[in-house]
């Protein structure tokens, strides 16, 4: 039987300005581990909102959320930081490396906060996730001196410094062109096909979407019965 990596049970939120708005409504999944996932629907639809509660970063809702196998509803915010620092690796739209440290620094940082290596542990295991995605060469260049492409598997490199039990991407592939989205599309599915990475991602492209091992296909705040 499959292991479950995030676990959702009846969640939902609402939007209190100026009325009272639904915009999540009694979301319920699961999500396997090794699974690689695509949420998708119309802008407006809920599916960054839900994204944000099931990253714990958007603790104002109802319902149940576990991630391996701990419940994290109801942790205090010091706690859920915690869990995301160990647990949870992200990669957005824009890839937010500092742009005056180097890519190798950038992809350090997290694993510096965790405290859990040593500082040579560190810097030697964020050259390894560099060597992974084929930026090793960039290691000591600034992050505003790489292509866009280039800064993406930097800012992907730095979500797995942790090795956390999910990927969450929001819009991962929405700043790159056709080229560079099947890259990291191609990272994705390695990631979760050879090393049995999680990753739940927000899209707006189907291709991306159709590719990824399952869709989720929200409408108006609710998971439809469409998908994969």
């Amino acid at each position: 039987m499959a292991e479950i990596a995030l676990h959702a049970s009846n969640i939902s939120k609402f939007f209190y300005d100026p009325v009272k708005i639904p915009v999540l409504k009694d979301i319920s999944k699961d999500v396997t581990k090794g699974e690689f996932v695509s949420i998708v629907g119309k802008s407006g639809c809920g599916k960054s909102t839900l994204l944000y509660v099931l990253s714990t970063m958007d603790t104002d809702y109802t319902g149940e959320l576990n991630i391996n196998g701990t419940k994290v509803t109801g942790k205090s915010l010091n706690d859920l930081a915690r869990i995301r620092n160990s647990s949870i690796g992200f990669v957005f739209q824009f890839h937010y490396l500092l742009p005056d440290f180097t890519c190798l620094k950038n992809v350090m940082i997290p694993a510096l906060r965790l405290g859990k290596l040593s500082y040579k542990e560190v810097e030697e295991k964020a050259y390894e996730k560099l060597k992974m995605f084929g930026v090793e060469e960039q290691a000591l260049k600034k992050a505003n001196k790489l292509s866009g492409g280039q800064q993406q598997r930097v800012a992907i490199a730095r979500a797995l410094i942790n090795d956390p039990a999910i990927i969450m991407g929001d819009e991962p592939t929405g700043n790159l062109d056709s080229k560079n989205t099947g890259i990291v599309f191609d990272l994705f599915q390695k990631l979760s096909k050879e090393f049995g990475q999680t990753i739940i991602t927000v899209t707006h492209d189907e291709d991306f979407a159709n590719r990824s091992d399952r869709i989720i296909e929200m409408t108006d705040g609710e998971v439809s019965n469409h998908g994969k």
